[in-house]
């Protein structure tokens, strides 16, 4: 396949001159934490597992990659067949002939740069380098495989090298002796974490989708990706819109210092396969523009430096999504009868949104378990090791409580507990803030001493704010929607019978569409049902149930849906059996019965446990 679509030279010169702290606006590194209030446990849990750079740091990255003129992700493939057999062309890493647009129009832009002086004295091994991204959630960004993978396959470090930009619609403005002097108020990031593709291919360019997340919520306002089930978007004709900063002609390798907008229509797989044949990958690239001209005259491409930065489609209910991540053309963008290449974002909905919601006890992308010792009542973090459970950790004492679950209320990428007090039923929320280095505790359920079972599964409604569930005493279903800040709307009243089930659980996404699911076991036949989620906010949010197993409580007495424990963009599950043995079930991300791969032993003793959450 040949290069992506990144990259666009800068004129390479050497920087090393930071802006004021102040430029940044960065909050500082996570130091010990205690909880707060008197429905908090005495002691204090383990410090959340964040950090972030300085501004400092940031900068000097910044004037890396500002100077440098590299392409990420570069393969050594150097050419492909075109339509008529006769043409070669590089694939490279590209917007021409678009127009000017504003933040405003586009608020969840981002830019990423990455700059790794490599330690030498020399700046001739710098790498230096840019690509765009799409703010999805406050922590993450989405964004292409091939800008955070080398062409030997060996990541590149956002988290040592790499700066987020965004609330901008310019790149960093500098001097003539190259020094930094404008952000346009733009706001820095670092990076925490990293995720693509498990299955990327730096030599195909083949599933080339990724995530960042950030050590921070920024103030950018997301956008969401589109549904797996979504069909419409990707019809031939379907004007789609591009967005970035990349090359603006094919004679210059300059990338644009103002983001730029274009209207490209989707392309059938059939025109795009007869143009590119079998590196054209139907289902996992979409293309869309029309058929470029030869020059940059009459053509409307996306170009070098346009890698990672989104394909927008307003659907039929008028929300925009993300139907696309710019991911390769051909060199130069220009030449005649080539279209762009976007990774299919709904063929890998369902393995790029765990990564949205993967926050988790000590700060990786595998999903944690969190017990409480029976007869201590002390509260025991459980780190996965894929397939199997690091030490525990203790979380001091946590005898005031019935119940504890895991999520994100507030979205900032900071782990949360649900907790509900066994004297009076009343529910809590307790979560970290950064700004003070405490804990905090606010009541969100009052006397729900009652309620059969409480869940906090994610985002069931599509909006990308986390949910919650809880089953009243009279088998009511009720669903409270998150507002993203530790609150919640009106409930509603998405089912009846729930009290026949002994087993509510949730924490993601089960058979692979991207939509949060639910799983429930039958209290007298031991039947497990899957309900799968619809992602939309009403009374029908789950689809009829599915069998997928039949588990009795003489089989496994406890479960627990922490979310995706070996990171593989599916949803797990383990269960426990009466004589103590844990088991993982890891996900298939299949839609059928066979929803979980055969289990996997996670060790024994675990009887002397009666809360997972």
């Amino acid at each position: 396949m040949g290069t992506p679509t990144s990259g666009g030279r800068r004129h390479r010169r050497k920087l090393r001159i930071a802006l004021p702290v102040a430029a940044a606006g960065l909050a500082a590194a996570v130091a010990g934490a205690l909880l707060t209030s008197s429905a908090s446990a005495v002691t204090a849990p383990p410090r959340p597992a964040h950090g972030a750079p300085s501004a400092e740091q940031l900068m000097d990255r910044l004037a890396i990659a500002v100077a440098g003129d590299d392409t990420p992700g570069e393969t050594g493939k150097s050419s492909l067949s075109a339509s008529a057999g006769t043409a070669t062309a590089t694939v490279d890493p590209k917007i021409i002939g678009g127009t000017t647009t504003t933040i405003t129009t586009a608020p969840w832009m981002a830019q990423l740069w990455y700059g790794d002086d490599r330690g030498t004295a020399t700046t001739s091994d710098d790498i230096g380098f840019f690509c765009g991204g799409t703010v999805v959630s406050p922590t993450k960004i989405l964004t292409a495989a091939h800008c955070l993978r080398d062409e030997t396959g060996k990541n590149y470090s956002w988290y040592s090298h790499g700066t987020v930009i965004t609330g901008t619609s310019q790149l960093p403005a500098f001097d003539s002796s190259g020094n930094i002097t404008d952000l346009h108020g733009g706001n820095l990031s670092g990076v925490w974490r990293q995720w693509n593709h498990p299955s990327y291919s730096p030599s195909t360019i083949d599933n080339d989708i990724a995530v960042l997340t950030l050590p921070n919520p920024v103030k950018a306002t997301p956008i969401r990706m589109t549904t797996a089930a979504d069909t419409a978007s990707y019809a031939a004709g379907t004007q789609a819109k591009l967005f970035g900063w990349g090359r603006t002609s094919s004679a210059t390798q300059d990338i644009s210092d103002v983001l730029k907008t274009a209207t490209l229509p989707i392309r059938s797989d059939t025109a795009c396969a007869d143009y590119y044949g079998a590196d054209f990958v139907k289902g996992h690239n979409v293309c869309a523009g029309d058929p470029a001209t030869g020059s940059d005259t009459g053509t409307t491409s996306a170009c070098n430096g346009d890698s990672g930065g989104p394909l927008i489609v307003r659907n039929a209910a008028g929300e925009d999504r993300i139907v696309g991540v710019v991911s390769w053309g051909v060199k130069d963008c220009v030449e005649s009868g080539a279209y762009s290449v976007f990774t299919k974002v709904s063929t890998y909905v369902g393995t790029a949104y765990p990564r949205v919601a993967d926050t988790n006890l000590n700060g990786d992308h595998l999903a944690d378990l969190w017990v409480r010792n029976a007869s201590t009542k002390t509260g025991y973090e459980l780190d996965s090791k894929a397939t199997s459970l690091a030490a525990r950790q203790s979380w001091g004492s946590f005898s005031a409580y019935n119940l504890v679950l895991q999520t994100d209320l507030d979205r900032d990428g900071y782990q949360d507990l649900l907790v509900r007090r066994t004297s009076d039923g009343d529910v809590f929320w307790q979560h970290y803030l950064p700004s003070t280095d405490t804990w905090a505790t606010k009541l969100i359920g009052d006397n729900w001493k009652t309620r059969l079972s409480i869940v906090a599964p994610g985002d069931m409604t599509g909006d990308y704010l986390p949910d919650m569930l809880a089953v009243d005493s009279a088998g009511v279903l009720w669903l409270y929607p998150g507002k993203g800040n530790g609150s919640f709307g009106s409930p509603l009243k998405i089912g009846a019978g729930w009290n026949n089930f002994n087993v509510v659980r949730g924490h993601g996404d089960f058979n692979g569409d991207g939509v949060t699911d639910l799983l429930a076991r039958n209290k007298s036949t031991g039947a497990v049902y899957l309900y799968r989620g619809r992602g939309v906010l009403g009374t029908a949010v789950l689809q009829p149930a599915l069998k997928v197993a039949t588990w009795t409580n003489t089989t496994y007495n406890a479960f627990d849906t922490v979310g995706d424990l070996n990171s593989d963009g599916k949803a797990d599950l383990v269960a426990r059996t009466p004589g103590g043995t844990l088991y993982l079930y890891k996900g298939t991300g299949s839609a059928t019965s066979a929803i979980f791969a055969t289990r996997v032993s996670l060790g024994t003793g675990f009887q002397q446990y009666d809360i997972f959450g």
